[in-house]
C-alpha cells in the first residue's frame, strides 16, 4: 500500500495562493517561493501550490476543477467557519446549506478551486 503525502493544485500565482491559503488555514507555508508553496495540512499530508506553467509534464486541464474538503465537528462549526471566512472577504460559492450528507458551504480560492467545509449529518 502507498500512502498519499501531498495534494497539488496548479495555480497561476503561488505567492498569491499562499497568502490566500495562509488566511484560510491560519498558518504559514512550510516552503514558499515564486514557483511553489507547501502547507502542512495534517501529519503526513501537505497541500502544494504549484505554478501551472512550471508543471512537467504540462497539464492539459485548467485550474479550478478541484475541491478540497475540510471536515469540522458539527453544523455550528460550519456556520462559525463560514462567518470567519466571509469576514475575511473569501469568495463564497454556496452559503451554509443542509445537504443529503450534512451541513456545508463552499468557498473559492484565487484560481477557482473549491473549498468545502462540512459536518457529517447527525444520526
Amino acid at each position: 500500500m502507498i500512502d498519499a503525502s501531498n495534494l497539488f493544485l496548479y495555480v497561476n500565482d503561488p505567492r498569491a495562493s499562499a497568502r490566500f491559503y495562509g488566511e484560510v488555514l491560519e498558518r504559514a507555508p512550510v516552503e514558499a517561493d515564486a514557483g511553489f508553496a507547501l502547507f502542512a495540512l495534517s501529519p503526513g499530508l501537505g497541500l502544494g501550490l504549484w505554478r501551472r506553467d512550471g508543471v512537467k509534464p504540462t497539464p492539459h486541464l485548467r485550474s479550478g476543477g478541484n475541491e478540497i474538503g475540510f471536515k469540522v465537528a458539527d453544523a455550528a462549526a460550519v456556520d462559525a467557519t463560514y462567518e470567519r471566512w466571509a469576514k475575511k472577504g473569501i469568495p463564497i460559492a454556496l452559503p451554509p446549506t443542509d445537504l443529503d450528507f450534512g451541513r456545508s458551504f463552499v468557498a473559492l480560492d484565487p484560481d477557482g478551486h473549491r473549498l468545502r467545509v462540512y459536518a457529517k449529518a447527525e444520526g
